[in-house]
């Protein structure tokens, strides 16, 4: 997911987008740990996608509270 998508969201929108990725992060953590996944990059990118949301909340929140 490219920044540019991320910042269309609105803050509602991200909160929920994230708490759906940290749950596939951590379903995904549970799948390599048993095997049933191979591709172990897919977590980073999950990962770097999650850090974009949390990056763009934050500077919306600064935003409205100013």
């Amino acid at each position: 997911m490219k920044i540019a998508e991320v910042r269309k969201f609105s803050t509602a929108e991200l909160t929920t987008e994230s708490t759906k990725l940290r749950e596939e992060i951590a379903e995904l953590k549970r799948r390599v740990y048993l095997g049933e996944v191979q591709n172990v990059r897919l977590i980073r990118s999950k990962r770097k996608d999650l850090a974009r949301m949390f990056t763009v909340l934050s500077e919306q929140l600064l935003k409205e509270n100013l």
